[in-house]
Formats: structure tokens, sequence, C-alpha cells
């Protein structure tokens, strides 16, 4: 924790999660592929991430990198996904599901919800919910479904966050006794200390990612980027 915000960083691989351990964060969202916004990490990441480090890890459980709106078949992978994360050593799941019409599908989410319970971890919507076009009405949903924390940029503004500013302030007055905003997506080392005086938040997302090359281009965590915007803090 830094000046009482809980920090998250989002890690694509293990050696993602080595760098962030060096610093004074609080929690570590697995993903793989970050490139592509981050998609279900493998068990074998995850165990060999907790090898590493003692912070707390929550998997994303993401099938593919387009929509939220998904089959039968693929929700039912990521209840399988979900279970094997948990069984694993997961701290809590990431995840978002959407109907047609992009509000919160609650039936899933809170079946999800309730195998993540089951394993008394951590339940955790993802930025599927700055797709919904009834916010307020969205976070309520979540609420009742279970869940414990919101990531969200207050719309679907990346990296432009700034646009977000009034509805993250109003979610977190509104809601923060019932739910964590988790405010994420365009946190920068020139903008970090405004979205936090901004929005009042409490808890902080970032991955402070630079491009690789091995081949092609891949997003990995920047040392560097993360040493600056914590110092920004």
């Amino acid at each position: 924790m830094i000046k009482n915000y809980v920090i998250e960083v989002c890690c694509g691989s293990i050696e993602d999660t080595m760098i962030a351990s060096e610093f004074p964060i609080d929690r570590i969202e697995l993903n793989s592929s970050l490139e592509l916004g981050g998609c279900t990490c493998s068990v074998g990441t995850l165990l060999g991430a907790k090898k590493v480090t003692s912070i707390p890890m929550c998997c994303m459980v993401r099938p593919r990198t387009a929509g939220f709106h998904y089959t039968e078949r693929q929700f039912e992978s990521m209840l399988v996904d979900a279970e094997e994360l948990l069984k694993n050593g997961a701290d809590g799941i990431v995840f978002g599901f959407l109907n047609e019409d992009n509000s919160i599908d609650t039936l899933r989410t809170k079946k999800m919800a309730d195998l993540i319970k089951k394993y008394n971890r951590e339940v955790i919507v993802h930025k599927a919910f700055d797709a919904t076009p009834d916010k307020i009405k969205a976070c309520e949903d979540c609420i009742a479904c279970g869940v414990d924390r919101i990531l969200t940029s207050g719309g679907e503004n990346y990296p432009n966050i700034e646009e977000g500013f009034d509805l993250l302030k109003e979610l977190i007055e509104k809601y923060n006794q019932q739910i964590t905003i988790l405010v994420g997506g365009g946190g920068r080392d020139h903008n970090i200390r405004t979205i936090l005086d901004e929005t009042h938040c409490t808890e902080i997302h970032m991955t402070a990612k630079h491009m690789a090359h091995d081949d092609g281009d891949y997003v990995e965590v920047s040392r560097e980027n993360l040493n600056n915007i914590l110092s920004k803090i």
C-alpha cells in the first residue's frame, strides 16, 4: 500500500509478476495476452507466479478477445477454468458476462460469483462493465449478484480516463459501502495523481506496460514505467 491506496498491477506472465513484486503493491491481476486486453491465465502460470511472490493474485477468466456475450459452451468452459484456478490458489476471479444488449447478465454473474464464494475468494467484474449502457443499474446488478469489486474507467474512454471522472466519483460516493470501485484503464505517470484526487478512489489498477519483441510484438510490465507511476502517487 502506498499512501493508503490499494495498488493492483496487471501482469501477463511470471516475469511480469516478479517485476511487480519488487514494488510495495497490494494485489496482482494475472492474465495472459495483455496485448489482446488480457485473457485467461493458465494454471501453470498461476503456480509459477505463486512461487515467486506472496502477493495476493486474482486471475482473469476471459476465453476470447472481443465482446462479453458468450455461448453456453464458452460459459461452461469459463466455470471450469475458474474452478481450476481457485483450486490452485487464485485469490479471486476476474470476469464479465453481458447480455446481447450489453446489460449485466445477472444469471451467469451470480452463478460464477456463487462458485467463487464457495472457495471464499474475491469476485471481480472487469471492464466489461464499461460497455454497459446504464452503469448505475449495472453497478446495482453486480452488488445484487455478490460481486466484491468492479474494475472500471467510468466508460469506454480508454486511454482517456479523464472522460470518466464524473461517473467514477458518483459510483464511489454512492456505492462505496456496498462494493469496491477499482479505478483503472489509462493511468500513467502524468495523470495518476489527478485520477486519485478527482475520483476519490481508494484502489487503483495499472499495467505500466511497454511493448516487447520476440519475432513479433507483445505487452509486458515495464519496471521503469511502474516505478514512474508509483512515484507520483
